[in-house]
């Protein structure tokens, strides 16, 4: 019992590649030190974790076909809910992990109190880790869809004269559709790549919307709690607009 408890901790740590157990160990002590020296605590650690997490799920964890399809019972016409990752004209695609998206805004905000300007430095040292992890096509999407939303928070930190609670608002609103397509387009390209998938498996309507509405609802949670700070005089709307201008 102990020995395949310890097998399965070990598969996961290392991605089903135990010989790399010393490194991997290594590699994430490294990591928490860097993040710890740069002001990093939990929030930090948890966000690095986290997106590795979300990108290897996207590879490997599977749709949920909903809506359909609809089969005659003989008494009714019902609806099963099963994993699948074959369209199915009849239902709609759903990834189980789109339903948390728009957490990654929230650890985020609690990151960039902790480390500042640094949480930059999170961000990278957690597509380091996700390349280990996911698939390089899915980490690729992943690091493209940070740096659109990071260019649109810099075009409107650097030229609005904004409160930062309605900068982080309004940019979510303009780059989360587009770095959400990109980021589904790439899960989708690396499933077609590596399990020889057809195309709409991971870029679906139903993955689409929910991504985007749980990224939103996250920078609205993140823009609210900044707002009640800016109100109660704890943060500045407009002290870290320098800090922004130099991110990208």
């Amino acid at each position: 019992m102990i020995v395949a408890v310890w097998e399965t901790f070990v598969a996961i740590l290392t991605n089903n590649r135990p010989g790399f157990l010393i490194p991997v160990i290594l590699g994430l002590a490294a990591s928490v030190g860097i993040l710890w020296k740069l002001g990093g605590r939990l929030w930090a650690i948890i966000y690095v974790m986290m997106i590795p997490f979300l990108n290897w799920s996207f590879g490997v964890v599977p749709n949920i076909q909903f809506v359909g399809p609809w089969v005659d019972s003989g008494t009714a016409m019902v609806s099963f809910i099963f994993p699948a990752d074959t369209p199915d004209p009849a239902g709609l695609m759903l990834h189980p992990l789109t339903l948390v998206t728009g957490l990654v805004f929230v650890v985020r905000d609690f990151v960039q109190r902790e480390m500042r300007q640094w949480v930059l430095l999170a961000m990278v040292m957690a597509l380091a880790w996700s390349m280990y992890y996911a698939w390089i096509v899915i980490v690729i999407a992943s690091g493209l869809a940070f740096f659109v939303s990071e260019f649109f928070d810099w075009l409107l930190f650097t030229f609005t004269k904004m409160k930062l609670s309605k900068r982080i608002l309004y940019s979510s609103a303009v780059a989360t559709p587009i770095d959400t397509t990109i980021f589904l387009y790439g899960a989708d390209l690396a499933k077609m790549m590596q399990l020889g998938m057809e195309p709409g498996n991971t870029l679906t309507l139903a993955n689409w919307i929910v991504f985007v509405i749980g990224k939103m609802v996250g920078a609205f949670v993140v823009s609210e709690m900044i707002r009640r700070r800016e109100n109660a005089g704890i943060t500045d709307p407009y002290e870290d607009l320098p800090t922004q201008s130099t991110m990208v």
